[in-house]
Parts: structure tokens; sequence; C-alpha cells
């Protein structure tokens, strides 16, 4: 009886264990296919250029290695939000024409919002700057 349960409880956990992989082989696919891994390496590509072109490969190396450590982290992090098949819906999506458009037009969404936050954080200033000088406590 013993050995039955044992068994029993091994398969089940080997069934969740390739479950579970498979939950966060899917979440990393969509977040591939979403355009956010390449979002973090748009982040990081002008990193390089500060290193010294003779450490340039083995940093470039374990950059990606770090990137892989991110994507992984940030898959944990998906499978806490969104069940697998939420995940798969997505995958979907992003398969589809418009998922696809989407995903392509990333890196030019990624540097037009990085002007237009620009633009935005120049007016913040001045704004802040013309309260900021009525506060009687500020200076204090």
């Amino acid at each position: 009886m013993r050995k039955i349960l044992l068994s029993f409880f091994l398969v089940f956990v080997a069934q969740f264990s390739f479950a579970q992989d498979g939950f966060k082989a899917d979440t990393k696919k969509y977040m591939e296919l979403s355009g956010q891994l390449k979002t973090f390496e748009l982040l990081t590509k002008d990193l390089a250029n500060d290193v010294a072109e003779d450490k340039r490969a083995d940093f470039n190396k374990e950059l990606k290695g770090s990137l892989n450590l991110l994507l992984d982290k940030m898959a944990d992090m998906y499978m806490t939000e969104f069940t697998h098949d939420d995940i798969k819906k997505l995958i979907q999506f992003y398969e589809s024409p418009i998922g696809k458009k989407l995903s392509d037009k990333n890196e030019v969404l990624f540097e037009k919002g990085q002007e237009v936050g620009t633009e935005w954080a120049m007016g913040l200033q001045g704004i802040f700057m013309k309260y900021l000088g009525d506060d009687p406590k500020v200076g204090e």
C-alpha cells in the first residue's frame, strides 16, 4: 500500500512539474512575442559601447545571461498574475497579424515614447517650479 501511495504521489508531482514547465515556457514565449524581451535589449544595447572593445564580447555574454535571468524572474511574476489559459490567449493574440504589428512597432514606440516623456517632464518641471516658490515651508 505504501509503494502504491508513493508511486501515485511521484506521478502526481511529475505531472504538476511538467505542467508548470509548460506554463513557464508559454509565459516566456508570450514575453518574446509581445516584444518585452526586445525592450529590455533596447534598454541595454548602448551599455556595451562603454565597455573596452577587448572586453565587449565577455560583457555581452554576461549581459545576455543577465537578461535570461531577468526573463525567468519576469515569467515567474507573470505566472502569479495570469493563468496558463490567459497566457495562451495572449500568445494567440501576439501570433495574430495585429499582435505581430504591435510587437514589430515596439522599438519605434519606445523611442517616440522617450521623446514624449522627456517633453512632458520638462513641462512638469515648469509647473512644479511655479508652485514650489509659493510654499513658505520650502527652504526651512
